[in-house]
């Protein structure tokens, strides 16, 4: 498991496993958002075992699942809704962290400068540099 943290608050991570979950809870997090959809990965990964495990460590446990490249405006809505409604730290986890980083960062539009939310997830390599007009669009909006 590798813990990113984009923000104090907010940290992404390339797929975990449920013996991963004790780590998150004493790294701090208390919600844990997963953006994977269950016919990306095999059974023991899908939604309802992760939020078992999950919950049975008192962690709130959010389902987002978004798709590579198919992102919706209500995958945005929702992830920073799960954001909002969290008592604590945030993390959240996809195949790798891309789209985990790219829904925080059209979600936080105008919240926070363009700069931030395209340079902070860039320290760990995703690269949402072409999510600037978006971005720009949604703090208008």
């Amino acid at each position: 498991m590798d813990i990113r943290a984009i923000t104090p608050d907010y940290a992404v991570s390339p797929q975990i496993e449920p013996g991963d979950l004790p780590a998150i809870k004493a790294a701090g997090y208390v919600t844990v958002i997963d953006n994977r959809p269950d016919g990306e990965i095999p059974p023991h990964l899908h939604t309802a075992e992760m939020r078992k495990a999950a919950e049975a460590l008192g962690l709130a446990f959010v389902a987002n699942p978004v798709i590579g490249g198919q992102i919706t405006m209500d995958n945005v809505t929702a992830q920073g809704a799960a954001i909002a409604a969290s008592a604590g730290p945030v993390f959240a986890y996809c195949a790798s962290g891309n789209r985990s980083s790219i829904v925080w960062a059209l979600a936080n539009a105008g919240k926070r400068p363009a700069d931030e939310l395209v340079g902070l997830p860039a320290r760990f390599g995703y690269q949402l540099d072409h999510l600037r007009p978006q971005i720009e669009v949604l703090a208008k909006g």
